[in-house]
C-alpha cells in the first residue's frame, strides 16, 4: 500500500491546489492563488468559484507533471469535501468525481480541518511527527479550535471560537488600520518594527477552552476612533506599534487557552496548524513555551500551513490504507465537523 500514488485536490476557499503523494512523501504540491479578492477586502464566493473552474485543470496537470508520473499511475483521488465555501467546494468535488470515474480509481473524501492537523505527518513537515495523544491548535481565517488528537481518526474538539476566527480578527483589524487584504501577514511584518507593549487591548473571558475574537475588534475600533478624533494622523504615526500590540494580544489569547489545556490534560505534545500558524509571533510563543513548560512542539513548514492539497493527499493516503472510500454520490458540504466525519458511514473495501 505504501507504493500507492494519490492525487489530492483542495478548493475550499480561494486557493486551487493539487498534490501528489506516495507513501508519506509529497512528490508535488501546486497552488494557484486568486489575487482578485484583494480588491474587495475579502473573498468573494462567486469570483472564487469561477477562478477554481479556470484553474483546476492546469493545476492538476502541473502537479502530475511535476511529480513525474502519468494519470494512469494514480491509485486514488482525495478531495476536500468540506468545510468551506460551497461554490468552491463544488468545483473540486465535481472534478475529483469525474476524474476518479474516468480513471476507474477510488474516491476519498477529506475533512479540511482534519487535513490541517494531519499535515504534521507529511514526511518533511517536521523533523519527527507528533506522538499521540497531542494537542493541536488549528488557526486560520475561518476556523480557530483546539483538538485532542488521540489517533489519525480519533480527535476531540475541546475548544473553538464562539464567534470570529483569529485570522478573521487579524484581517478585520487590519482593515480598521487601512491595510490591504489579507492583512494578517502585513500585521505580522509591521509588528517586527513596533513596540508590542505600546497599547493595551481587552482580552475576552470565555469559559473552558473556547475562544472569542469579536471583543478585541470592537476594542481596537473604539480606541482608534477616539485617538483619530484627537489626531487624524494617529494610525499613520503609530502603525508599527499598533500592529505589534494587536499581534501580541491575539497571540496571548490563543496561547492562554492552549497552555490551560496542556496543563489540565497533562499533555506536553503540542502542535499548531492552519494559515495563522505561519505567524511569527505565534511561532515564537510556541518556542518560548517549549522551554518554559517542557513541551514537545510541532510547527509545520510554511507550505503546509496555508490551504494546500498536500495535506488533503496525506489524509487520503491514510484513508486509502484503511480502504475507506467515498461513493460517487458524495456531495460537498460547507459545514463538516471533524467528529461528524468519523461517525458517518463509509464504504470499506477489501
Amino acid at each position: 500500500m505504501s507504493d500507492s500514488i494519490i492525487l489530492g485536490i483542495e478548493s475550499s476557499c480561494d486557493d486551487t491546489s493539487a498534490a501528489i503523494i506516495q507513501g508519506n512523501k509529497i512528490l508535488s504540491n501546486i497552488a494557484a492563488n486568486q489575487e482578485i479578492h484583494n480588491e474587495y477586502g475579502g473573498v468573494v464566493p462567486e469570483l472564487a468559484s469561477r477562478a477554481h473552474q479556470q484553474n483546476i485543470i492546469p493545476v492538476v496537470q502541473k502537479s502530475v507533471s511535476k511529480a513525474n508520473i502519468q494519470q494512469k499511475d494514480i491509485s486514488a483521488i482525495g478531495f476536500t469535501r468540506g468545510p468551506g465555501l460551497l461554490g468552491s467546494l463544488l468545483v473540486g468535488t465535481s472534478f475529483a468525481k469525474s476524474l476518479a470515474m474516468s480513471l476507474n480509481v477510488p474516491l476519498i473524501e477529506v475533512n479540511h480541518l482534519q487535513a490541517h492537523i494531519l499535515a504534521h505527518f507529511i514526511d518533511d513537515a517536521n523533523p519527527t511527527p507528533p506522538n499521540f495523544p497531542f494537542l493541536c491548535l488549528t488557526v486560520s481565517g475561518g476556523h480557530t479550535m483546539i483538538a485532542v488528537v488521540k489517533d489519525y481518526f480519533d480527535m476531540e474538539i475541546i475548544g473553538k471560537t464562539i464567534d470570529d476566527a483569529a485570522g478573521e480578527a487579524f484581517d478585520k483589524i487590519g482593515k480598521i488600520f487601512g491595510l490591504d487584504y489579507p492583512a494578517g501577514p502585513i500585521i505580522d511584518r509591521l509588528s517586527k518594527l513596533g513596540n508590542k507593549d505600546a497599547f493595551q487591548f481587552n482580552k475576552p473571558r470565555i469559559d473552558n477552552y473556547n475562544y472569542s475574537f469579536s471583543g478585541i475588534k470592537t476594542s481596537v475600533l473604539y480606541f482608534i476612533q477616539k485617538e483619530v478624533k484627537k489626531n487624524p494622523d494617529f494610525i499613520k504615526e503609530n502603525l508599527n506599534d499598533l500592529c505589534a500590540s494587536v499581534q501580541k494580544t491575539l497571540v496571548e489569547i490563543l496561547m492562554n487557552k492552549l497552555e490551560k489545556a496542556a496543563k489540565e490534560l497533562n499533555i506536553n505534545e503540542v502542535a499548531i496548524a492552519g494559515g495563522v500558524s505561519a505567524n511569527s509571533g505565534l511561532r515564537e510563543a510556541m518556542l518560548i513555551n517549549a522551554e518554559k513548560f517542557g513541551w514537545n512542539i510541532y510547527i509545520p513548514k510554511f507550505e503546509y500551513t496555508t490551504d494546500n492539497a498536500a495535506m488533503i493527499a496525506m489524509v487520503a493516503k491514510l484513508k486509502f490504507d484503511r480502504g475507506e472510500f467515498a461513493d460517487l454520490s458524495v456531495s460537498a458540504t460547507s459545514r463538516y465537523d471533524i467528529e461528524e466525519s468519523f461517525k458517518k458511514d463509509v464504504q470499506i473495501t477489501d
